[in-house]
């Protein structure tokens, strides 16, 4: 019977702490714009989730604040990155969407990246990405076979970009034959090269962008989906190979899992380091709210953004913090491809 009352009493009081605690986030939160920072440029795929997110956010925070969505491109992202560390308000007012590499950049020896990626506040993701091997339909190269036989060239930005990355971790895990041509602008010039012959593929198609820019190259067979990288599976491509299961050396699995963490990432969202953990708490929940909402899951599926696979933000923490675990052999490997 005390054990009873005692259990029963401990009950009551985490119930009144947590309405206590709902109420104090209320009282901040009421009445305030919440800034939410995208690290890209307007109308991308960045852009346009983070502004969709921004009109539910709200709704889900106690004191309902409004969110104001800001763009700080530059760098790749590394300059709003590094002020969400060092400059951004920490009271619970700053948020931030990132690209989904920027998190690694210490890992991979980047000196730009001024920052500890695992000291943020992180607070979830809205879908789960996964990258594609694609390539024109006219390309004689329909396996992975076909791909460790004969090269074919893939289009780039930079040496250093997030594509030409993915193309290394491929050639160098799997044995495939991507020759990276560099100096597109970005991904639409690379899929344009593409439907005039000038290149045969592209090695960093993720799926979601794919459906929401390109969404008649399927239907039309205009590509051909060779191969898919990530952590995780896209369940609407069974019949797609995943390269992390093809991978049979052991310390290339870890390399490949090391370096496809920031796929699985998809689109994260974060708090900077030193916020209040209540209000990092009612942040966190918010979010879950938020990519739970039927009218943002359907305002999202509507532009095809891709929102059935989201990732709380305790789950993007863990995947930051396996990543920056890897043995030092693994990240050494990692930062060769970067070429760092």
């Amino acid at each position: 019977m005390m054990a009873r009352c005692v259990t029963r009493l401990l009950g009551f009081v985490m119930a009144f702490l947590l309405c206590a605690a709902t109420a104090q986030a209320a009282e901040f939160y009421r009445g305030k714009s919440v800034t939410l920072i995208v690290s890209s440029s307007p109308g991308g795929g960045y852009d346009i989730m983070a502004r969709t997110i921004a009109k539910y956010l709200g709704r889900h925070l106690p004191g309902n604040p409004r969110i104001v969505v800001s763009n700080m491109p530059g760098a790749g992202g590394i300059v709003a990155m590094n002020y969400a560390y060092r400059g951004a308000p920490k009271d619970g007012t700053f948020i931030a969407a990132m690209q989904n590499n920027i998190p690694f950049e210490p890992l991979l020896g980047t000196p730009e990246a001024r920052f500890v990626a695992t000291e943020f506040n992180w607070l979830g993701s809205p879908s789960v990405e996964v990258g594609l091997i694609a390539v024109w339909h006219t390309v004689p190269v329909n396996s992975l076979p076909d791909l460790k036989r004969r090269e074919i060239a893939v289009g780039s930005s930079g040496a250093n970009s997030t594509p030409s990355f993915y193309a290394r971790l491929l050639n160098e895990t799997l044995g495939t034959k991507m020759r990276i041509v560099v100096g597109y602008p970005g991904q639409n010039e690379v899929y344009l090269a593409m439907e005039r012959g000038e290149v045969d593929g592209f090695p960093s198609m993720f799926y979601n962008t794919l459906n929401a820019t390109r969404p008649n190259w399927r239907a039309e067979k205009n590509i051909k989906l060779l191969l898919q990288y990530g952590l995780e599976k896209e369940p609407a491509l069974a019949n797609v190979p995943s390269a992390l299961d093809l991978v049979t050396n052991p310390e290339d699995k870890q390399l490949m899992q090391a370096g496809l963490a920031m796929v699985t990432l998809g689109r994260p969202y974060l708090m900077p380091p030193g916020v209040p953990a209540d209000r990092v708490a009612q942040m966190r929940k918010a979010f879950e709210g938020t990519f739970n909402d039927p009218g943002f899951r359907a305002d999202a599926n509507r532009m095809s953004l891709g929102v059935n696979t989201p990732k709380t933000g305790a789950e993007v923490q863990k995947l930051i913090e396996d990543a920056y675990r890897s043995p030092p052999k693994t990240i050494d490997r990692l930062r060769k491809l970067s070429l760092h």
